[in-house]
């Protein structure tokens, strides 16, 4: 062999070592740097065309580099194997996910000393997930929040589902997504680590009409995001309403309440609720209410407020409808923690978005630190359509169709400042 070509295989190594370590970069410039530093005087043999080879080759190296690892996670009464993924990136932001409920177990995330923290509620093993967490960040579906006593008509055919929260169907039934086990894929998303879940519900599960194909796809922005996309086809007209119930506290999972978070809403409407946090239908303003944050308020500052929604929810449970209205990823929500500096973005495609203050956090247990989770000690933005949009014709249509096919983002993006 040609000393030149052997030269030229002497380098694989370095170019090897360089494209697992880097997910997302021009690989043909960077080999060529490397190059040029280690071997400078020999650079003029690699022509342009070994670079743009070289580059094809490892960029899938990269790609499966950056491809998230199946761990064990425990295993259903059914013998069913649970696993966890963890997200990382560089910049050490990390999302740890299992395949049970596709729920976040972990999220880190930066202060403005780059101190990273856990800023999710969750628990630390499966058996405490299936002794019922009250604080999970799972996927909810087939329909998130309630429907008006189970019952909705869809052309001209009724149905009814037992329900199964004071008077009302709420997150899918007593088996929604949040209880079943996706099968998941680990791969990557525009070189960011990602994992892809898929669940198949049967025709007529929890008493839903249409087989309904979900796939959900959970990725890492380049420095501190989480992105989630969610498409789903159905072969009968079905209602559909996706959402993460993510339970947030930016000082930290289990450090106390969340009433001295800033929050700020681009929604400058909300849909009022009866007792039982059913809408009535009306869209009403937020202006001169406590459900105000069209500028930025404390979430605790009108929490405790002489005001009818506020009794209703013993609280905030509450749905937001966003100013956005051409269906485009946009900016939802702001929330900053003033001691850590930690900010929150939460952008979505959605059209509502719901604020939960945790009204139902009772000192229970808690959960990975086990510190108590006390009422009040997280919030939840859950992107969503309407509830009980199945029963309102002036909300948006929450009806998916066969041929159609459903598609939402929504965004965590996290900063310091």
């Amino acid at each position: 062999m040609p000393l030149r070509h052997v030269f030229r295989l002497s380098l694989l190594p370095a170019i090897i070592r360089l494209s697992l370590s880097t997910s997302r970069l021009s690989l043909s410039t960077s080999i060529r740097a490397t190059l040029s530093r280690s071997h400078p005087f020999r650079l003029s043999l690699l022509r342009p065309t070994y670079f743009v080879a070289l580059a094809l080759a490892f960029a899938s190296i990269a790609a499966r580099a950056a491809a998230p690892v199946a761990e064990p996670f425990g295993i259903l009464p059914d013998g069913t194997k649970v696993h966890l993924y963890s997200l990382r990136n560089e910049a050490g932001f990390r999302a740890d996910i299992i395949t049970y409920g596709g729920t976040i177990v972990r999220l880190l995330a930066p202060d403005r000393e780059n101190r990273m923290a856990d800023v999710i509620l969750g628990q630390p093993t499966l058996d405490r997930y299936l002794a019922g967490s009250a604080a999970a960040a799972a996927l909810i579906g087939r329909f998130a929040n309630r429907i008006a006593d189970g019952k909705f008509t869809i052309d001209g055919k009724a149905y009814s589902i037992p329900p199964n929260s004071r008077g009302a169907l709420i997150h899918g039934g007593k088996r929604g997504f949040d209880k079943v086990v996706w099968a998941a894929e680990p791969t990557t998303r525009e070189g960011s680590p990602a994992l892809r879940l898929r669940y198949t519900a049967d025709d007529g599960e929890e008493g839903f009409p249409g087989r309904l194909q979900v796939e959900v796809l959970y990725s890492l922005e380049p420095k501190h995001g989480l992105r989630i996309d969610y498409t789903a086809t159905t072969d009968r007209p079905t209602p559909i309403n996706l959402t993460n119930h993510a339970y947030f506290n930016l000082k930290g999972e289990g450090e106390g309440d969340i009433l001295g978070h800033e929050l700020t809403l681009r929604a400058s409407r909300y849909t009022p609720a009866n007792a039982g946090l059913i809408p009535t239908g009306e869209i009403a303003p937020v202006a001169g209410t406590p459900f105000d944050f069209t500028k930025p308020h404390l979430i605790g500052e009108r929490i405790a407020a002489d005001h009818e929604q506020i009794r209703n929810g013993r609280g905030y449970d509450h749905n937001f409808v966003l100013d956005a209205k051409d269906g485009k990823l946009a900016l939802a929500a702001t929330v900053r923690e003033p001691a850590s500096g930690r900010l929150l973005e939460v952008l979505t495609t959605e059209p509502g978005v719901q604020l939960y203050t945790a009204n139902g956090l009772n000192n229970s247990a808690g959960g990975k630190a086990g510190k108590p989770y006390i009422r009040f000690g997280a919030f939840c933005l859950e992107t969503q359509h309407f509830p009980d949009s199945v029963n309102h014709a002036n909300f948006p249509s929450a009806i998916l169709r066969p041929g159609q096919t459903f598609r939402s983002t929504t965004v965590f993006r996290f900063s310091a400042r």
